[in-house]
């Protein structure tokens, strides 16, 4: 069941003084997806922790489990036991991800090599998303697209009987895009390449060596990242793998922590891979007290524990090349922006545009509806603060189905002068299951909205 198929949850955030306690945010989305395909393929038994058990991942398991992998929960343990690399089934009925698009596009490229037919489909969210950046590549493979106007969902795909290896130079910075060529190689005979000219996240290609692929990463005279990947070789399984803290969620609490007068909070094992820490790197550049204490690896990623205090934050500009390490972050950055003192600019914001709503507009307009001074630019945001939060808030935001719209301006309610409202809170599932309850033990205040 999706979110537009259940009633609307109006939510309500206000102010209630200080934040405080200890937080533990769920797994990593990306790794928890790439958890359940590469476990799915590979040889043998991985059993995962701390999975993220959010509408969107679990949706990417039922795809597996269409097409061969035993996916069973033990406790708060997924073990799942693999085809083989090679050996999908066909599946049976429609691949449905829901609100998925990280999910519904790497499984694309997964599928995309092999010669069955395959059918997508999502809901009013993800049929609005372009599929195209990752469907183009897979046509140079040979793969066959049915699809409506657009390259949007629903659609099906048909694999060639021998997919051809390419060497694909990605055009845009995306981890989805590079992730999807590449396991469309897996099952290509020779050597797939993706040629990466700005380096995004790069948890695809770690987890790839650690389930056994010979791919090899190297960077050219112009600083593009060149990763080979010999296709048709055994997978193995990893064992036993955990999923770090997903830093897109940890941004909510650190946020709010931050504008909040008198919070003191510690999030425990959040992920610092450097592809992803871009938000991390704005808010120390804006003034923000957070230490990064606990340095330690887990399952191959570096994780830390972030000791987060109310700070007084100053406006800065974001360069347009940090975009890749914090993509998901603006909307929440922009709350944080929304209390610093002076102007805060945000550049490099095209992707924005095709997220699971266009989240550039719905955040300049969430902001208007909560009296917060900013220009939206074509690719472009800048907002300008005011410390106290005085007279901000009082505003009903449209989240258009987007859960990262729907939290970022939930944090915006516990800090401003006026609570602020969202229209729906029920896609917040889909990333984060635990947010409101973890919040709530923080000290936020949650109450129905009309």
């Amino acid at each position: 069941m999706q979110p537009n198929d259940r009633a609307y949850r109006p939510l309500s955030t206000r102010r209630a003084g200080a934040l405080t306690g200890r937080a533990r945010v769920p797994g990593d989305k990306s790794i928890s997806h790439r958890a359940f395909l590469f476990g799915g393929l590979a040889a043998g038994t991985t059993r995962i922790h701390g999975l993220l058990e959010g509408e969107d991942v679990l949706a990417t398991g039922r795809a597996m489990a269409q097409m061969g992998a035993r996916i069973v929960k033990q406790h708060d343990v997924y073990v799942v036991d693999g085809v083989g690399n090679g050996a999908l089934l066909e599946p049976e009925g429609v691949l449905d991800f829901g609100n998925a698009g990280t999910g519904a596009r790497l499984t694309m490229g997964l599928v995309g090599a092999y010669d069955f037919a395959t059918t997508f489909v999502g809901d009013a969210s993800l049929s609005r998303r372009p599929m195209a950046r990752v469907l183009d590549p897979l046509r140079l493979i040979g793969t066959q697209v049915v699809a409506r106007s657009g390259d949007r969902l629903p659609l099906s795909i048909h694999g060639p009987r021998v997919a051809a290896p390419i060497a694909y130079r990605v055009p845009m910075a995306s981890a989805q895009v590079k992730s999807a060529v590449l396991l469309a190689g897996l099952n290509a005979p020779g050597m797939t390449t993706v040629i990466e000219p700005v380096a995004t996240r790069d948890h695809t290609e770690k987890m790839l060596l650690g389930f056994g692929a010979s791919l090899e990463v190297t960077t050219d005279a112009e600083g593009a990242r060149h990763i080979a990947l010999e296709g048709q070789g055994p997978l193995r399984a990893a064992g036993e793998l955990t999923v770090p803290g997903d830093p897109s969620s940890a941004a909510f609490p650190l946020v709010a922590t931050l504008i909040t007068p008198g919070s003191e909070v510690v999030i425990e094992n959040v992920l610092m891979n450097p592809t992803r820490t871009g938000l991390i790197d704005t808010l120390l550049e804006m003034g923000a007290s957070i230490e990064i204490v606990n340095r330690r690896s887990e399952g191959g990623e570096d994780v830390a524990d972030l000791h987060v205090r109310h700070s007084q934050l100053k406006g800065v500009t974001v360069p347009p090349e940090r975009a890749p390490s914090m993509i998901d972050e603006y909307p929440v950055l922009a709350i944080a922006a929304a209390f610093a003192e002076g102007t805060t600019l945000m550049q490099g914001l095209d992707e924005l545009r095709v997220k699971e709503s266009d989240r550039l507009s719905a955040v300049a307009k969430g902001l208007e509806a909560n009296g917060i001074s900013h220009v939206e630019g074509h690719d472009s945001l800048s907002v300008t603060g005011t410390p106290d939060g005085r007279g901000l808030g009082g505003g009903r935001v449209t989240t258009h189905l987007d859960h990262r719209i729907a939290m970022s301006f939930l944090v915006l309610g516990m800090a401003s002068e006026t609570p602020v409202s969202i229209d729906d809170a029920r896609m917040i599932a889909t990333s984060f299951p635990e947010f409101e309850t973890m919040m709530t033990d923080l000290g936020a205040v949650f109450e129905p909205a009309e």
